[in-house]
């Protein structure tokens, strides 16, 4: 596969060189254009939440930049002719994510369709920004507090959903949880100094905290207690309901993560591949405290789970 080609254009504040959550196109001194697109195959049962989870989802690389999302398309995959699976399914999916949508005050306005056997949904979204107050996943400062504005373990969770081994009580809490907009958060984190941020995905915790390493100029500490999980996700992952997404995830971070004592089970759960996650902020240590009052008046929730140091650049030590 060739690379993709280099970007010369100067309007293009935030492109291919770092793996940001979306592309940033500047329009005037006063206006960028953030732009993205993600989506995926089923990962609940219920169409109306699943077409819920994508949108949030999709809609996330938005706030993740310090955005205002605006507008969205649909994208969608869908079988012609496959029993079982009626087109009032896909109407139930368009359903759930119209109303996400609306819920972010985003206007679908349109979308394209194929006819796809495995089923898909997401979104391409648009949204504005000032180009001065991009949220970049580097740019993080020695010293800076590391702020997560969600629980991990959906990947853990969804594994044992799809093999009736989760209970009800888990399952809807997770869905809950990933239907949920990085919306509060974002406007919360808004009045203050953001130095870098991105939303936590399929890479898992540890995977988007090593892009925000990826500048070379930080390494990290994370207090692994201080993580926060999903009400099931230790009890699971220790059942064996792991992702294979979730093993590749830590075997692909090699020697980036030091994991000092921190048991593999620990270690698989703090890479667990998350759908609709929160977002991960580093600010200056002085306000986190602020932060996390102002999540919580928002009803998010909120945690400090490490920091950013100036030694071992790149690098994440687990604690």
């Amino acid at each position: 596969m060739s690379a993709l080609p280099p970007i010369d254009d100067p309007s293009v504040l935030v492109g291919t060189s770092t793996a940001d959550d979306a592309a940033v196109y500047r329009v005037s001194d006063e206006l960028a254009i953030i732009q993205t697109v993600d989506f995926f195959t089923p990962i609940v049962d219920s169409p109306y939440y699943f077409g819920a989870i994508s949108a949030a989802n999709s809609i996330s690389d938005v706030y993740a930049m310090g955005g205002k999302p605006v507008m969205a398309l649909n994208v969608v995959g869908f079988p012609k002719n496959r029993e079982g699976l009626p087109l009032s399914v896909l109407g139930e999916v368009l359903e759930g994510g119209a109303d996400k949508a609306r819920e972010a005050n985003v206007a679908v306005v349109g979308g394209h369709t194929i006819d796809d056997h495995e089923p898909k949904y997401g979104m391409s979204v648009m949204g504005f920004v000032h180009p001065e107050r991009i949220w970049k996943n580097i740019g993080g400062k020695p010293g800076d507090a590391l702020v997560l504005t969600k629980p991990i373990g959906t990947g853990i969770i969804s594994t044992a959903m799809r093999a009736g081994k989760a209970s009800d009580e888990v399952g809807e809490l997770a869905i809950r949880s990933m239907a949920m907009l990085n919306r509060a958060a974002a406007d919360a984190a808004s009045a203050f100094e953001v130095h870098a941020c991105t939303d936590i995905t399929g890479f898992g915790l540890l995977g988007h905290l090593r892009e925000m390493l990826s500048d070379g100029t930080v390494g990290a500490r994370v207090e692994a207690e201080a993580v926060p999980l999903l009400a099931g996700t230790r009890e699971l992952c220790r059942a064996g309901f792991v992702p294979g997404g979730t093993r590749r995830n830590l075997a692909a971070l090699g020697a980036q993560v030091r994991p000092g004592a921190l048991p593999e089970e620990e270690r698989l759960i703090l890479a667990d591949a998350q759908t609709s996650g929160g977002l991960l902020l580093a600010l200056p240590r002085a306000v986190a405290k602020e932060l996390l009052d102002e999540l919580e008046r928002a009803g998010v929730m909120g945690a400090l789970i490490g920091e950013l140091v100036e030694e071992h650049p790149g690098i994440i030590d687990l604690r």
